[in-house]
């Protein structure tokens, strides 16, 4: 696979040889001690935990003592939603969210549904934004929770969180925001945005698999309730041992998107840009969804029209890695509830490929893969005898 092109970083990322050589400083021998063991061992390894709370926490502009560790953002989601839909302090059973956002916030809302909570699922426009005022319209004096994602998972684009805050804030209902994909790639600050709660994924920002974390405003109207009961780690909200290692990796990845934000969002984009360039030489009839919405500046989400994107993906591995769908949804025979929430088409669903550009991608591979990428899905599209392909 050393000669593969991998363009689907908004399903994960490598980790960053800065962060392994930090996270294996911690997996030595010397290193060994339980982070809430009392002895020595045990508080050099509280410190590690301690000082990577530090680093997470700067890059979103919170304090230390806000961000409760998780498994990933799948678990961040689960606690920020089921824990305050849990705690005696909610005002009523109603949860406000989108019609894009991630799997685990969706499902996580139906089971609440099923449990006797009402939910509102607001819908979006074509450019996959959802409309402030609605979101404001549909708060009501049961509101419990306002969860609305940062950024999409699929076709990037970002919502008006700060607004959505403000207009919660001012009425007293907890908002919660999934930050997974957002994280490390623009700006956020907690602070200046009135969130809540806000999920983080390390793997999406160059750290491994197996990490996250909520955070929790220590003035939120509401403090989740936890969902793992155990020995009250983290503030008694996530119970469970820490991995030292885990959490190190995570705050060393955060210190380094903090840092290299503004150049990394900005090669991520001329890399965005550069693709489609050469794809469109050879098919031109390339579309580019939500191309008017703001959008993270490492996604695309094209449609080749009347193409199976199924079989382009096929095609173009074990070459090149990129998807038709949400990694989450990875076995779903069904069009993306993404595409079908933007009024896409059912066969324009199925024709369109989730690209997405990270740190360790190259121009020159850039260009190979878009040029490979376009002359199979014109090929295809000849197979299948589309009229436009015999231009």
């Amino acid at each position: 696979m050393s000669d593969s092109i991998f363009l689907d970083n908004q399903s994960t990322t490598p980790t960053d040889p800065r962060v392994r050589e930090t996270m294996l400083r911690f997996l030595d021998l010397a290193t060994v001690g339980n982070p809430h063991s009392e002895h020595v061992a045990g508080r050099r390894m509280a410190a590690v935990v301690d000082a990577a709370r530090v680093q997470v926490a700067n890059l979103i502009g919170a304090r230390a003592e806000e961000i409760v560790f998780t498994s990933g953002a799948t678990e961040a989601n689960n606690l920020a939603l089921q824990g305050v839909m849990r705690s005696a302090q909610r005002r009523g059973n109603h949860i406000v969210t989108c019609a894009i956002e991630h799997k685990c916030v969706l499902e996580t809302v139906a089971y609440l549904r099923r449990s006797g909570c009402r939910v509102d699922l607001l819908s979006v426009s074509r450019d996959g934004v959802v409309d402030v005022d609605e979101v404001v319209n549909a708060i009501a004096g049961d509101t419990a929770l306002v969860s609305i994602m940062t950024a999409n998972n699929e076709i990037g684009t970002l919502q008006p969180i700060a607004e959505i805050a403000s207009a919660c804030r001012a009425r007293g209902v907890p908002f919660h925001t999934d930050a997974a994909q957002a994280a490390g790639k623009i700006p956020l600050d907690v602070r200046a945005t009135g969130v809540d709660l806000m999920s983080l994924s390390g793997h999406k920002l160059y750290a491994p698999i197996g990490i996250g974390a909520l955070y929790v405003a220590e003035d939120s109207p509401v403090m989740p309730e936890p969902v793992i009961h155990g020995g009250g780690q983290e503030r008694g909200l996530r119970s469970g041992t820490l991995a030292p290692y885990l959490c190190a990796a995570f705050g060393t990845a955060s210190a380094i998107a903090a840092e290299e934000l503004a150049s990394e969002g900005e090669r991520a984009g001329k890399l965005r840009e550069r693709f489609l360039e050469v794809l469109r030489n050879s098919f031109p009839q390339a579309r580019v969804n939500c191309a008017g919405a703001p959008r993270l500046p490492g996604s695309l989400s094209v449609t080749f029209p009347g193409v199976d994107a199924d079989r382009v993906v096929g095609v173009v591995q074990p070459t090149i890695a990129l998807s038709t769908n949400a990694a989450c949804s990875a076995g779903v025979l069904q069009p993306s509830h993404v595409l079908k929430a933007l009024g896409l088409p059912e066969r324009d669903a199925e024709s369109t490929v989730r690209i997405s550009f990270g740190r360790f991608n190259t121009e020159a591979e850039i260009v190979r893969a878009a040029e490979q990428v376009g002359a199979v899905a014109m090929q295809i599209a000849r197979s299948e005898s589309l009229d436009y392909a015999a231009a």
